[in-house]
């Protein structure tokens, strides 16, 4: 195992960089304030990207998409998670689940979404499963040729622009209040289905949160992605690339974030120097500056690891484990170190402490990440 890049790999980084700082870092203060992002500028951001071949990067080369590994695009997710969240994520990496398309799911979800012309959201979260996701109580019953959906999902990120929603929702039922659970896809325009707005979030302005409600939304059979009753299965599989994704960003934020602190400490003046001078300042940067080594040092392998098939559960838990918590102390000593300024909105830092929170809740708590690690450390001992 090594991470000395290729020369191909070196260019994908400066591409996306490039991308970022040319494409997104622009309309950031327009998203902050206005909690939105113009229906034609994300056409626009999309096009770019489409045209750069940045787009759908994930998916399959033979089905049109980027064809790269988990590692290629690791790299590529660090440098678009330098960017707002909602900027950044217009740049599509499709859920991996829609792998697992077959027959006429291919033409009608998976190969739209790869070109961009259709965009997804999973849809997992209700108000009483969160965390324990086999208590969920949105349920899909079979009838006849087709299934019947009940139920509310809520916490679905950037469901206010996808054209479909791929379900989780139970099945059947294994006893102690947990449930069997599969995956279906359904289009937002199918009646019985309702999409609303959910909460403004203190986090990533411009990347929406929605509540969905299923009032006997029916769809037909054929939407079943996968197989009925293995859908935790194909709902690991998310988790594990998202948790990644989540330490990725986080990784690349917080090196963004330590650019900036590092340059306000070597220019701004007190008690006739410069600020970096004070080891109260310098010992913060180089916390932050090994702290963030160590969170991508850790990404990286979970990455590579995923690339030969070794990747663990625990991988991706200890990645998005360190990664967000590192970044969580990343911003607030970079506002510490600018002071009063970093609280105020006409610099980004208080953005980047704010955005910062979510990821330590979002895609499995620090705490779920922790049970993860533990578990696969106590289980084989366990008699």
């Amino acid at each position: 195992m090594h991470f000395a890049l290729t020369h191909e790999q070196d260019m994908l980084v400066e591409t996306v960089r490039k991308f970022a700082e040319t494409e997104l870092y622009p309309h950031e203060d327009l998203v902050e304030k206005t909690d939105e992002i113009p229906p034609e500028l994300a056409a626009e951001i999309r096009a770019k990207a489409i045209a750069l071949g940045l787009y759908a990067v994930n998916m399959p080369a033979v089905l049109g998409g980027g064809g790269l590994g988990t590692f290629d695009t690791t790299l590529m997710e660090r440098e678009l998670g330098r960017a707002g969240y909602g900027l950044q994520m217009l740049v599509a990496r499709p859920s991996n689940v829609l792998r697992g398309c077959t027959g006429g799911q291919i033409e009608e979800f998976l190969l739209p979404t790869i070109r961009g012309q259709r965009h997804d959201c999973l849809a997992m979260t209700e108000p009483d499963a969160g965390s324990d996701v086999r208590a969920m109580r949105t349920f899909a019953k079979r009838d006849g040729d087709d299934f019947v959906i009940n139920g509310t999902k809520h916490f679905i990120s950037h469901a206010d622009l996808a054209d479909y929603v791929i379900l989780c929702a139970a099945t059947g039922d294994l006893g102690g209040g947990k449930k069997a659970i599969s995956c279906f896809l359904v289009d937002f325009d199918t009646p019985g289905l309702t999409r609303r707005r959910g909460p403004r979030c203190v986090s990533h302005r411009g990347y929406h949160q929605c509540e969905l409600v299923f009032d006997d939304c029916r769809i037909p059979a054929r939407n079943l992605l996968g197989e009925r009753d293995k859908g935790f299965d194909l709902m690991g599989q998310w988790l594990g690339s998202t948790r990644l994704q989540v330490a990725t960003t986080s990784v690349g934020r917080g090196q963004r974030v330590l650019e900036m602190a590092t340059q306000w400490a070597a220019t701004r003046k007190q008690f006739g120097q410069t600020i970096g001078k004070f080891q109260g300042t310098s010992f913060k940067l180089a916390d932050m500056q090994t702290e963030l080594a160590a969170a991508q040092l850790l990404t990286f392998s979970a990455a590579w690891k995923d690339d030969q098939g070794t990747m663990t559960d625990t991988d991706a838990a200890m990645a998005k484990l360190f990664a967000s918590e590192a970044l969580a102390r990343v911003t607030d000593n970079a506002l510490q170190i600018f002071g009063g300024m970093g609280l105020m909105d006409e610099l980004p830092i208080e953005r980047f402490w704010r955005d910062a929170r979510v990821e330590r809740i979002w895609d499995g708590t620090s705490e779920i990440q922790r049970h993860i690690i533990s578990r696969a450390l106590l289980r084989p001992l366990e008699r």
